[in-house]
């Protein structure tokens, strides 16, 4: 992290490329986490596709609470709040344009992934019901192997 005199100042603006609050050149709020973005359906795949983009970044910590918010007044709370801001414009990004109208005014990328979360980790009985019906109802027929495999596997 950075160094800082007694003014105030900045005395080394380097940070370690390992620790989360480092941001690579090409790191900015106009990225795409994910090639397609999250529309209400297909949640798990979306948020796991999102937990491994981040992870790649190492930005995992500000949405799973690894690394909290600093107080206002501590020295890094500037460079953690740019990370954070960085961290929720890429979800964001990887949403719909009406989730994430929805979700903008959250405080921060926690309270962010959290909502989203809440919203759509539940389980639709329904939908569960119709995909068990699918399956069952699955047969290799003129599939080969591989085709009624991945067709499974989707299911």
């Amino acid at each position: 992290m950075a160094n800082s005199d007694q003014s105030g100042g900045s005395t080394n603006n380097t940070i370690d490329s390992n620790h989360p609050f480092y941001m690579h050149p090409s790191d900015n709020p106009g990225a795409m986490l994910v090639p397609v973005q999250f529309a209400e359906i297909g949640f798990r795949s979306w948020r796991r596709s999102v937990l491994r983009s981040l992870s790649v970044k190492n930005k995992l910590g500000f949405i799973n609470g690894d690394c909290p918010r600093p107080q206002s007044n501590d020295s890094s709370y500037r460079q953690w709040e740019r990370c954070d801001d960085i961290v929720t414009s890429w979800i964001l990004n990887s949403l719909s344009k009406e989730i994430a109208d929805s979700v903008e005014y959250v405080q921060d990328s926690a309270e962010l992934w959290k909502e989203l979360e809440d919203r759509y980790e539940q389980t639709n009985g329904a939908k569960l019901y119709q995909i068990q019906r699918e399956i069952n109802d699955l047969s290799q027929g003129s599939l080969d192997i591989t085709c009624y495999y991945t067709k499974l596997k989707k299911l």
